[in-house]
């Protein structure tokens, strides 16, 4: 699959919306400012967790519909060679088998080396047909522009929880700007630290 009879549909900030643009050459500088195509709904006895996280790449909000993709956001707002996130970034459309296949990708990542489109997933429902299925025509399509595609599952337990226990202190209103230049000029790159505990 070569990507020239698939088509991307994405919404815009100010609410419109643009439909069955040509997924080879609709410009990536579009792709990057999109609008989420789909919003986060919330129902009783819903059995994701969905909601919206203040990522500090981008002194914004993003939305996420699981814990699984909360999870991905905090790896990608921690990740130096980000520099936008984009989630549900937009609607892919092509013709496989026969029958049109629609998808809409988790997150789309710019990153210093490019745009990478992820995809979030549990480890147990990788094995299933359809997933697999789905993520098979969008990673030729995606690798049909050149991008990287990434399949993301759930992380090391002590990475994740380091990284969200940090992540709440990544709000530069909370520092004073003065000390923190001031420690980052005085040359403690590589510095042991050693807590003392006072005997008091």
């Amino acid at each position: 699959m070569d990507g020239t009879s698939a088509f991307v549909s994405f919404r815009c900030r100010d609410g419109g919306c643009v439909a069955d643009q040509a997924w080879r050459s609709v410009p990536l500088d579009r792709l990057a400012k999109a609008a989420p195509w789909r919003t986060f709904r919330s129902y009783r006895g819903q059995q994701h967790f969905s909601g919206v996280y203040w990522s500090a790449t981008l002194r914004d909000h993003v939305i996420y519909e699981s814990r699984l993709e909360l999870a991905r956001l905090l790896f990608a707002d921690f990740d130096p060679s980000v520099w936008g996130i984009v989630a549900q970034p937009f609607l892919m459309r092509v013709e496989v088998d026969g029958k049109v296949r629609r998808h809409v990708p988790d997150f789309l990542l710019m990153t210093r080396d490019g745009p990478k489109v992820v995809e979030v997933k549990s480890l147990r429902r990788l094995s299933e047909p359809t997933v697999g299925f789905t993520f098979g025509w969008t990673r030729q399509l995606v690798a049909a522009r050149g991008w990287p595609y990434e399949v993301w599952s759930e992380p090391p337990q002590a990475r994740l929880e380091n990284i969200r226990f940090l992540a709440g202190y990544r709000r530069p209103w909370l520092f004073r700007t003065d000390l923190l230049e001031a420690v980052s000029g005085a040359g403690l790159d590589g510095v042991l630290l050693v807590l003392q505990r006072c005997l008091c």
